[in-house]
Order: structure tokens, then C-alpha cells, then sequence
């Protein structure tokens, strides 16, 4: 079970936000600053979102570059303005080790197939959940796509990891949607799960449930396995 600290950015700065609104936010960080004091902690991964970069669309691999040298050595997913499949090649070029997918994700078969095939194992697919509908484009955009709809778009394409959020969960340390990860869990790829993680009883039911990790945000940034 692989427990995964995340960095979300805003301009320069890590940041953590409550349900993803960009108007709550938590606290304010020096973005290379965070990562190097996270990456200290020798985790499995970190986990880079760029928040810019997923309204926009609009992939900002300069803070991207600098905050995977920040991270020395420790593997880096990366999901934030990925649209195409260039801006994908360009993230596994600037250090990161696997690329996250949302909004891409979601635009057709045929697109996520083609992602599916050029990167294989180095991708992932974000199914970000609000009122059992997955969102897109920094979590602004609802989809048609109900979880199960989302679980079965991902299995079709062949994709092998798919990272959850249950979005009204996220940043508020109110523990994880386990009927999310319970839904997702027996389609056949690895499952990441995140928001709400907040100790290692939370971890410990995920990894019950059969999840592969979890990503923990507002828990590193208060100190909570620090």
C-alpha cells in the first residue's frame, strides 16, 4: 500500500484547497520548498497537480521542472493541463515518472485509446467524483459520466491505473468515500485513492478494500505523518 503525499500549485506556491475550490484555500507554500521538505520523507511518489494548468489546459512545464528537481530523485505523477498527447511526452520529459489524464480523458474513445498506447504503464486516469459524476477541467465541468460508465471508458482503452477523488472529500480530513474505491476496486486496473485521507486508519481500510495507494494532501501539509 503505497501512501502518497500531494502538492497542488498555484503560480509558484503549493497550496491545498477545500473540495477544490479555488476561492478555500488551506494554506500557502513555496512550491520547491514543500516538495523538497515532502520528497524528505522518502515516499513512493509525490503527487504534482497543477491547478493552473487544469482550468486553463495550458501545461506550465517551467514550475513543473523545478519542482521535480526539488523532488531528488523521489518518482513524480503529474495531472494538471494534460490534453494532449505532446504536453503528456513533454511532462515525462521534464523528470516526472507517470502522467495523470482527466479532462483528455473523457473527450472520446479514440483519445483515450491513443494516450493508452503510447504511454502504456507512465499513465493514469483521473475519475474526480462530485454527486456521482465524474468532473473535469479543474473539477469546474461536470461529465454525463457516472463512476461506473467512467470505470468501464478506462477498461475499454486499456488503461492499468486509475487515481479517484471523491471531490466533496478533498481537503476537509473528513476521511475517504469508501463506496467510491468499493466501486472502482473490482474493475481491472490499480486504484489510487484520494480526498479526505487524514491517518493511517484510513489507509489501512483502503488498502483492505484492495486499493493499490492513497494520496494525502492536507494531512502532510498539518504535520500528521510528519
Amino acid at each position: 500500500m503505497q501512501l502518497i503525499p500531494a502538492i497542488d500549485l498555484l503560480g509558484d506556491d503549493a497550496t491545498r484547497l477545500e473540495q477544490g475550490d479555488y476561492d478555500k484555500e488551506l494554506f500557502r507554500r513555496p512550491a520547491e520548498e514543500f516538495v523538497a521538505e515532502l520528497a524528505a520523507t522518502n515516499p513512493p511518489y509525490l503527487h504534482l497537480v497543477d491547478l493552473e494548468g487544469a482550468r486553463s489546459g495550458v501545461l506550465r512545464l517551467d514550475v513543473l521542472r523545478r519542482c521535480v528537481a526539488a523532488a531528488n530523485g523521489v518518482p513524480v505523477q503529474v495531472s494538471g493541463g494534460i490534453r494532449s498527447l505532446a504536453a503528456a511526452a513533454d511532462v515525462l520529459d521534464a523528470g516526472a515518472t507517470r502522467v495523470l489524464i482527466g479532462t483528455a480523458a473523457f473527450e472520446s474513445p479514440e483519445t483515450l485509446v491513443s494516450f493508452t498506447s503510447e504511454f502504456g504503464d507512465a499513465l493514469g486516469v483521473t475519475i474526480d467524483v462530485r454527486d456521482g459524476y465524474v468532473r473535469v477541467g479543474g473539477w469546474l465541468d461536470r461529465t454525463s459520466f457516472t463512476v461506473a460508465e467512467a470505470a468501464q471508458h478506462c477498461v475499454d482503452a486499456g488503461v492499468v491505473r486509475v487515481l479517484g477523488t471523491a471531490i466533496a472529500r478533498d481537503g476537509t480530513m473528513g476521511g475517504p468515500d469508501l463506496d467510491l474505491y468499493r466501486e472502482l476496486v473490482p474493475f481491472p486496473f490499480a486504484v489510487i485513492a484520494a480526498g479526505g485521507v487524514r491517518n493511517q486508519s484510513d489507509v489501512d481500510e483502503l488498502d483492505t478494500i484492495g486499493c493499490e495507494g492513497a494520496v494525502a494532501g492536507r494531512a502532510f501539509a498539518e504535520g500528521v505523518w510528519r
